[in-house]
């Protein structure tokens, strides 16, 4: 998105460091880059180390689920589109399986879109996450999908919404709010499982 201002940017004469985070690794490691970009290098990794407590101490959590459940994250509804791969990624070490993982190392959202909703219906999951970038979440839109009431999630009731500020941002506040809230999501479930 914003290779053209980077473009103008460098031709311009203005140094450019641009960052694609699209994995938890790429978002630690470009804190340590911004880090030692401003000189504040220990600080910067102080924060990884944080964070890679965070992460640790959730894998740990969801080490103790009694079962891991299925999850749908929609990341739009019109065209509907699978979570990116920082999110995915996130949903694993909370202790989620990510029903369409396979997608979630595409680049583009245009990769992730799902072409046919009853593909959600076959992958048949236990927990749906809404985080529609831009706009409020509607879980009666998703219930009222064709097909739908025959998925686990909608029959049980077990549709969220997790604001996109917590989870859509590849920065510090996914690990620091989104993982903690996937963890509780997913504990919720194995309670009632």
């Amino acid at each position: 998105l914003q290779a053209d201002i980077s473009r103008e940017l460098i031709q311009a004469g203005v140094p450019v460091y641009a960052f694609n985070q699209r994995s938890v690794d790429d978002v630690l490691a470009m804190i340590a880059t911004v880090g030692r970009l401003v000189g504040a290098e220990d600080q910067a990794l102080a924060m990884v180390a944080e964070l890679q407590a965070i992460i640790e101490a959730t894998r740990a959590q969801a080490a103790a689920l009694p079962c891991r459940p299925k999850v749908y994250f929609e990341e739009w509804d019109e065209p509907q589109i699978s979570c990116i791969r920082w999110v995915s990624e996130m949903i694993e070490i909370a202790g989620g399986i990510d029903i369409f993982a396979d997608r979630a190392r595409h680049q583009s959202a245009k990769e992730r879109i799902i072409a046919d909703p009853l593909e959600v219906v076959r992958r048949a999951p236990d927990i749906i996450i809404g985080s529609w970038c831009g706009k409020h979440f509607r879980p009666e839109r998703v219930v009222a999908r064709e097909g739908w009431s025959a998925v686990p999630a909608v029959a049980r009731g077990q549709i969220h919404e997790l604001k996109s500020a917590v989870i859509l941002n590849p920065g510090p506040v996914a690990i620091r709010e989104g993982l903690p809230a996937l963890v509780a999501l997913f504990r919720e479930w194995a309670s009632r499982s």
